[in-house]
């Protein structure tokens, strides 16, 4: 009985309260679940305010995963430029091809079989499972997480955990309306439920809420520090143009078009030029100028006043930004 009290107090707020998004618009079955599948790749690692633009063009240009298992690779990565983790997009598209053969066209509606495609792990497949086959499962995302955590006033590192959220989210109960809970949940944590100042008086559960009570709404997070990495990039400069080659080296952007590097061992006084977050990392680079007119494999000039004709990554993008303004 709880677990309901909790499920329609959260459902009759989302009813009022949810935003308008493209995902989420009153379509087909078939064009429901595609929805979801491109907007949950899209979502990994990325805002909802992000998102919408690139999915409302994506759409435009693929709607169908007929089209996506065959729309050209230079398109599409064009299309996603700007989103980064372009991993992303290329098992989107292998996750198309092996759907349209192997499964009839029809995304599978079990978790197994959705966790065997490819960029699809227990979130997404969950996600999916919840908001295209309206199935009575909960997604743990960060929102959700977090609403978890509060209500149930749930700090150190093992209560944390997320084995012991996957235990403790039955709390949250179930309901009929399965696509709409999951996406209600989220929309909590993401609206109200927020990492910094949480709008409590105006949450629908904030009168069941331990943390609210306890008015302590900071939550230990057990973060894995990001690794310390260090480059050397080199930069070929012919008549104020830039050599790129091909990723084949790093797991980051691999297969796409990049400066050449190298990863090396911290030497002393490293005395670096440019710093990146990507994935679990900091990168620390060093740029030096090379003269060698030895021929790279993989590689080909940019005009970087012409960057709009090739598809790079933002990655790159900035180098040459950077470049071009310290040249």
């Amino acid at each position: 009985m709880k677990e309901l009290i909790i499920t329609n107090k959260i459902l009759n707020w989302y009813d009022i309260h949810k935003r308008t998004l493209p995902w989420r618009k009153k379509t087909s079955l078939n064009k429901k679940q595609y929805y979801t599948l491109v907007s949950e790749f899209m979502l990994q690692q990325t805002q909802v305010a992000t998102v919408i633009p690139y999915f409302n063009r994506f759409i435009k240009h693929i709607p169908n995963l007929e089209a996506l298992a065959i729309y050209d690779d230079q398109k599409l990565m064009k299309l996603w430029e700007g989103l980064g983790y372009y991993s992303r997009v290329k098992n989107l598209k292998k996750t198309a091809q092996i759907v349209i053969k192997a499964f009839n066209k029809n995304l599978p509606d079990n978790i197994l079989d959705l966790k065997s495609l490819p960029g699809i792990g227990d979130y997404t497949a969950s996600a999916i499972m919840a908001i295209a086959f309206n199935k009575p499962i909960i997604p743990l995302d960060g929102n959700i997480e977090r609403v978890l955590k509060r209500y149930l006033y749930l700090k150190n590192e093992n209560q944390i955990h997320k084995d012991n959220l996957v235990k403790q989210k039955k709390i949250l109960g179930t309901s009929l309306r399965s696509s709409d809970y999951a996406q209600a949940l989220m929309e909590l944590g993401a609206l109200i439920c927020k990492p910094i100042n949480p709008y409590c008086e105006r949450c629908p559960i904030s009168g069941k809420c331990k943390s609210f009570k306890k008015k302590d709404f900071v939550l230990t997070k057990f973060k894995k520090n990001n690794k310390e990495k260090y480059y050397l990039l080199n930069v070929y400069k012919k008549d104020k143009k830039y050599l790129l080659v091909k990723n084949k080296n790093f797991n980051f952007l691999r297969n796409l078009d990049i400066f050449p590097m190298q990863e090396i061992i911290k030497p002393k006084n490293f005395d670096h030029n440019l710093n990146f977050k990507m994935s679990n990392m900091n990168m620390n680079i060093k740029i030096q100028t090379n003269k060698s007119n030895k021929p790279l494999p993989f590689s080909y000039w940019i005009d970087p006043k012409k960057l709009k004709k090739y598809t790079l990554p933002t990655f790159t993008k900035k180098i040459v930004s950077y470049l071009e303004n310290h040249s």
